[in-house]
């Protein structure tokens, strides 16, 4: 089991997340590789680890390692709040066919799904064997 040791602390967090296009346009066909580079970079400047990640037509796929200091909210926050300004910067006109007026990239929501590497069966049976 791998964990990240920080102050003493041992974990080993990660999510699962994905977001989807407003409206579902399929921008990421055009936009996907750009839009990684960007989610690599928010990332390394923020202390967020993205394990794996990959573009769909309308959606991104991310594979995540994080702080417990830290909530999925606050990462997903962070994430499409400053993807959908970089992606504003580099593709202004474009974008501006697409959405008119509205400065937006990401739809409100987003899926997330915590991951863990040992069964629940495993902690279980562990839990039950300590004392």
């Amino acid at each position: 089991m791998n964990f990240v040791h920080r102050n003493h602390s041992k974990y080993s967090l990660m999510v699962h997340l994905i977001f989807v296009t407003k409206y579902r346009k399929p921008l990421l066909q055009k936009f996907g590789t750009r839009i990684k580079r960007i989610m690599y970079d928010i990332a390394e400047d923020n202390d967020i680890g993205i394990i794996e990640m990959e573009v769909d037509m309308d959606h991104i796929h991310m594979l995540i390692e994080y702080s417990p200091t830290r909530s999925v909210l606050q990462i997903v926050r962070l994430l499409k709040q400053i993807s959908t300004y970089r992606v504003w910067q580099i593709y202004d006109e474009p974008l501006q066919k697409q959405y008119w007026r509205e400065r937006t990239f990401w739809s409100d929501g987003y899926f997330a799904c915590s991951i863990g590497q040992v069964s629940e069966d495993v902690i279980r049976e562990y839990i039950q064997t300590q004392g």
